[in-house]
């Protein structure tokens, strides 16, 4: 009979034991969660890289000449030039044949070669390498974005701007004399204290289409050009 109580009493100890041995605390499954998540991503290298191809410079020619979100190009500046990313965006720059990287600032449109995906000012060509080559294979890597980015980078879309104000009631009044299509946009250009009204009218997918719809403005007397959208 004792024999049998003791056996009775320590069953329960021995299941708690069992559940014991199977329970993880929240806080430790957190943690290797985290663990298993970081070892993923190492696994599979993941990143946000945006783009890859060949990235060429630009320096002394177009030294001090605007660019087209109208600062002054210094080829000394980490700065970057892009068909579609938002101006202002942050791209880490690398350089796959060596592994060099910089980060840059777009603030300029380009490039025009078909191969190409990103033009580097002269010291940022300089800090990865690539001053020598003249261009190098390289991938882009988002760090902070200046807007929203297109689906599309290779892909850049168009509107013709027909003027810029100063005051928005001269432009409001510009914009009803053009009619259906126009737009106003409100800017706050780089370094400078005042806003700018911009004047656009169509958005297109190609300079083709863009020109014909500016010819037609200019037959009711309203000047202006074809400009790739920020």
């Amino acid at each position: 009979m004792e024999k049998r109580l003791h056996i009775f009493f320590l069953f329960p100890v021995l299941i708690l034991l069992v559940f014991a041995g199977c329970y993880e605390h929240p806080m430790q499954q957190r943690i290797d969660q985290q663990t298993s998540d970081e070892e993923s991503a190492e696994v599979t290298g993941q990143s946000d890289i945006l783009q890859t191809g060949e990235a060429s410079w630009y320096g002394p020619g177009f030294h001090g000449r605007l660019t087209s979100n109208r600062e002054r190009f210094n080829q000394n500046d980490l700065t970057a030039a892009h068909r579609t990313l938002p101006f202002n965006t942050i791209v880490e720059v690398v350089n796959t044949e060596n592994n060099e990287t910089i980060e840059v600032r777009i603030n300029d449109r380009g490039p025009y070669a078909r191969n190409r995906v990103i033009d580097l000012s002269r010291a940022a060509a300089d800090e990865i390498g690539m001053i020598d080559e003249g261009v190098a294979d390289v991938e882009l890597v988002l760090v902070e974005a200046g807007g929203p980015i297109p689906e599309n980078l290779n892909r850049p879309t168009f509107t013709i701007q027909l003027g810029e104000y100063n005051l928005a009631s001269y432009a409001g009044r510009f914009a009803d004399e053009v009619g259906d299509g126009v737009r106003v946009e409100q800017r706050f250009p780089r370094g400078s204290v005042r806003t700018v009204y911009m004047i656009y009218y169509g958005n297109y997918t190609s300079m083709s289409s863009a020109n014909a719809d500016l010819e037609q403005l200019r037959e009711r007397g309203f000047d202006g050009f074809v400009r790739q959208i920020d």
